[in-house]
């Protein structure tokens, strides 16, 4: 498991990347957080510098290995105890479906969520989890660069700088590959998410870009109307990746929400 990291005391932040994604999705969290937290950033199994799981995970499969992550650097050695054993959980459209089901079959382990631009899971739709399913084989026919040309530029908005284009293409396209992809998209695929969101005890900070087109705001406000301890907040100027168009704004968000359940300083 290949896992960036940043700073040596304060509450632990695990972020989980999007579907197209990496933890090079994070920079901007990893510089701008570091402060004040232990940032970390995965390569979820499958993707980027991970290796191959050994056979496909469904969701509670991710949810399970992120939880042994969090559980492998709460005690390391610059952990701080005044904070607990317990992660702030961020997750970004995938990401932030794997963080919803981790709070649910780990509540100990989590001590707070960051849901951005996410969704209850493409279960949701026959028609989504069509297309999610689909990717697998969209993938396998164009390879990944060709594949990350065509998806990346739809994830920011339509004012999105020329250069932030480029790092979201040239990320996914280091990123993604087969099988890891596929069994990615599945879990989408197979997963509602809105019979258990209730369940979720942990405060949740929910934010989504004005301009997300891919899972829409929608998608974001049925997650805060269902989670009881949530906080819905809109990024202006951001289309479906608000931690990479709007990072400074994100993370001002991000840390208001840290200073109250975390009870960081100022």
């Amino acid at each position: 498991m290949h896992v960036e990291r940043a700073g040596e005391r304060g509450p632990l932040v695990l972020c989980l990347h999007g579907i197209g994604s990496s933890s090079a999705a994070f920079t901007a969290q990893l510089d701008g957080l570091g402060h004040r937290a232990r940032v970390l950033a995965w390569d979820a199994p499958g993707y980027g510098r991970s290796a191959d799981p050994q056979g496909p995970l469904d969701l509670d499969g991710y949810a399970d290995t992120a939880a042994a992550l969090i559980r492998a650097h709460s005690g390391d050695a610059h952990s701080d105890s005044t904070h607990g054993d317990g992660a702030h959980v961020l997750g970004v459209s995938w990401g932030g479906v794997i963080a919803l089901r981790l709070a649910t079959r780990h509540p100990d382990l989590v001590a707070g969520l960051i849901v951005a631009d996410s969704s209850p899971g493409s279960g949701t739709d026959e028609a989504k989890a069509a297309a999610m399913r689909g990717r697998a084989a969209e993938l396998e026919k164009l390879g990944p660069r060709a594949f990350a040309e065509r998806r990346g530029p739809r994830l920011v908005s339509p004012d999105a700088p020329s250069e932030l284009v480029g790092r979201v293409v040239e990320t996914m396209a280091s990123a993604v590959r087969l099988p890891g992809y596929a069994y990615a998209a599945e879990s989408m695929a197979a997963t509602d998410l809105r019979p258990s969101l209730a369940s979720v005890a942990a405060p949740t900070l929910v934010l989504c870009g004005d301009e997300d087109s891919v899972t829409g705001v929608e998608a974001s406000q049925a997650i805060a109307g269902a989670v009881h301890k949530s906080a819905y907040v809109i990024v202006k100027g951001a289309g479906h990746l608000a931690n990479q168009e709007r990072p400074a704004a994100f993370n001002d968000w991000v840390l208001s929400h840290l200073r109250i359940t975390a009870r960081i300083p100022e």
